[in-house]
């Protein structure tokens, strides 16, 4: 009896126990292959039960997944709970060794068991009937959900070489899923340029001017109604997916800190992509760097953030030599992958002017986060006094937002500076002395006169 074990709860039981039914299948198929014996798997798969697909183990599957694609799902999961799967089904079905090529799989470099391929799941789930295996190849078409969602695909191959015989991808983060029941966070690094940022502050926290909030609010309508456009028969056939946003204005003034609560109030990951990691010297790497990202991103609808983007979506430039010819390559590039993703994406930079203007005519909101003004700066001043030091007479938080400029960060780093030496005296009353001294701080790291 199929899953004689799955009123219980453990997910290693209920791993094991789908890995034995998919066992049993698989020696099936073969030992009837072997005897030139049709295998009837749909019929198979009716005999054994209404428990075939373990729901505790597809919960996370964004789709009614069927028969043919919970088979694929777990052969594409087995090399990474039991790595000698498939070499010990072949082993017992081929005591005397010899050449099997039908199964398909292929070694990987750390691996050194088989890894399946395209053509390891037309085996097992059409055998050797023509109709069947090209029905197969629609399971990792792009329009199917295991594509669409970054589930699996397979892995291109050499030109000429056969597609199926790609070896089959799983993203690591579907494999956490299913078998840890865990979102897992992906991890920096060359092949993927990107940091998750988040923030414990709140709206109440950030001071904008009337017209900058204006505009956020704008963002947070798209964020909760966008979905209403497809709704609409004749907006979803216009209107493309995805709102591009520019922020920009000095640095400090809140930009990084409006993406992430943005994220935080609907409840998406905000990743800021590194550019120190993207940009390369190298033709085509710097394609490279960004597709791993927006590829990622696509599936997991974050917001994507770029921190200075004249870094990457600068001006192109006349035709001079052989590497502006690649330069404004990489900016056409970044023109229709931008246009193409259905998330929010956001650029940062401190001058709008520094944009190409072939950028700007696509973002479908431009928002200046420009320095507070004084009763902006009272605001701030007073939002980021710490609440459990007392204030010495002597500060008058007026008097400051009026005579010094500031940004909003720079306001928080002369309160950090102040409350510092407030702990360090240990007497819990923060004074005007302490603030002065920090907001000179602030002037001297900008070359500012004081």
């Amino acid at each position: 009896m199929l899953y004689s074990l799955h009123k219980q709860n453990e997910p290693s039981t209920a791993i094991e126990a789908a890995l034995g039914d998919l066992r049993h299948l698989v020696v099936q198929r073969i030992q009837l292959h072997f005897k030139d014996h049709p295998f009837p798997l749909d019929k198979w798969v009716d005999e054994n039960g209404d428990n075939f697909i373990r729901q505790d183990l597809a919960k996370h599957i964004p789709a009614s997944i069927n028969a043919h694609e919970w088979i694929t799902l777990l052969l594409s999961l087995v090399p990474h709970v039991q790595p000698n799967f498939f070499e010990s089904i072949i082993s017992e079905n081929l005591p005397h060794g010899g050449d099997f090529s039908e199964f398909g799989g292929v070694k990987g470099s750390n691996h050194r068991s088989i890894l399946p391929t395209g053509e390891t799941i037309q085996f097992v789930l059409a055998g050797t009937d023509i109709e069947k295996r090209l029905q197969v190849q629609l399971l990792f078409g792009e329009d199917h959900f295991f594509y669409r969602h970054g589930i699996l695909w397979l892995e291109p191959v050499k030109e000429g070489e056969p597609v199926m015989s790609g070896r089959i991808v799983m993203g690591q983060d579907w494999v956490d899923k299913i078998l840890l029941d865990k979102e897992t966070v992906p991890r920096f690094g060359l092949d993927f340029p990107a940091k998750r940022i988040t923030t414990s502050m709140i709206w109440d926290d950030v001071v904008l001017n009337n017209q900058t909030r204006a505009y956020v609010n704008e963002i947070s309508n798209w964020l909760q109604l966008h979905h209403l456009f497809n709704e609409d028969e004749n907006l979803k056939r216009k209107i493309k997916p995805g709102y591009r946003v520019l922020f920009y204005g000095p640095s400090g003034t809140g930009k990084t800190l409006t993406a992430a609560l943005l994220g935080k109030q609907f409840q998406k990951d905000v990743y800021r992509v590194d550019l120190s990691q993207v940009v390369s010297k190298f033709i085509g790497e710097t394609e490279k760097n960004l597709e791993s990202v927006f590829k990622k991103a696509e599936t997991k609808n974050w917001i994507l953030f770029f921190d200075e983007a004249d870094a990457l979506f600068g001006k192109r430039t006349n035709m001079q030599s052989a590497h502006d010819k690649y330069a404004n390559q990489e900016v056409s590039y970044l023109l229709q992958r931008v246009e193409d993703y259905p998330g929010l994406l956001v650029l940062a930079t401190n001058f709008k002017s520094n944009l190409d203007d072939a950028f700007l005519r696509r973002f479908h909101s431009l928002i200046h986060f420009p320095m507070p003004n004084s009763s902006e700066r009272l605001l701030l001043w007073q939002r980021s006094m710490p609440s459990n030091l007392k204030q010495h007479a002597d500060i008058k938080l007026e008097e400051l937002a009026k005579q010094y400029e500031l940004s909003g960060a720079s306001i928080l780093n002369a309160v950090q500076y102040a409350a510092l030496q407030t702990y360090a005296r240990k007497d819990g009353t923060i004074c005007h002395k302490d603030l002065f001294d920090g907001i000179r701080k602030e002037y001297l790291k900008e070359d500012k006169s004081f």
